[in-house]
């Protein structure tokens, strides 16, 4: 699925929060210093296609709480699934998001981010405004909502022009559920699906 698709696709879940003020905060410093991380890697040229993906994909599991975001994901499903289900559902969840991820940052490599400012939507979840300018077309905002409240920031979420990713797939995802009768072998079967459409 590719990045206009999944924003048409999920572009009714959208969802508006009524946030505090803006304020500053560790995860802005978390965000900046990532995100270039990583664009340094899309856009290492001495490194082949396939190195600068296996190195991205690691990178993106070292700041993602992938485990937390697929067990989310689920909603009440998560109650009545069996371990392996669940385990298998994990791997394919882990495999398919990563593709996301690579897929959409490698349209901005070359690009700056700028934080802009954060907010704090709850004690240690933070959501941290940037801005992605460089191209061609106007600057878009980048929304990445990080928590603190482990033993380092992690990334949970991320928006797009008001489009946060992990809400629009929770209702993907549970409407894949509920017309397969709550089976999470066939969810599994769905992203193994959509992550070789990304191919």
């Amino acid at each position: 699925m590719n990045r206009r698709h999944l924003l048409l696709a999920i572009g009714a879940a959208a969802s508006v929060f009524a946030f505090p003020a803006w304020a500053a905060s560790p995860a802005e410093g978390f965000i900046a210093d990532n995100v270039h991380n990583g664009f340094d890697i899309l856009n290492d040229k001495a490194a082949s296609v396939a190195q600068r993906k296996e190195r991205f994909a690691a990178f993106l599991l070292g700041l993602t709480d992938v485990k937390r975001v697929a067990i989310f994901l689920l909603g009440k499903y998560a109650a009545s699934a069996t371990p392996a289900d669940t385990e298998a559902y994990y791997a394919a969840y882990q495999d398919y998001i990563l593709a996301v991820y690579q897929s959409y940052f490698a349209q901005y490599a070359g690009q700056t981010l700028k934080v802009l400012d954060s907010r704090e939507r709850a004690p240690q979840d933070f959501v941290v405004r940037t801005s992605m300018v460089g191209g061609s077309g106007a600057p878009m905002e980048i929304d990445f909502r990080v928590r603190t409240d482990g033993a380092k920031p992690v990334l949970v979420d991320l928006s797009v022009a008001g489009v946060w990713l992990a809400l629009a797939q929770r209702d993907q995802f549970q409407s894949v559920l509920a017309q397969n009768n709550g089976d999470i072998k066939a969810l599994t079967a769905h992203l193994r699906s959509a992550q070789a459409q990304q191919r």
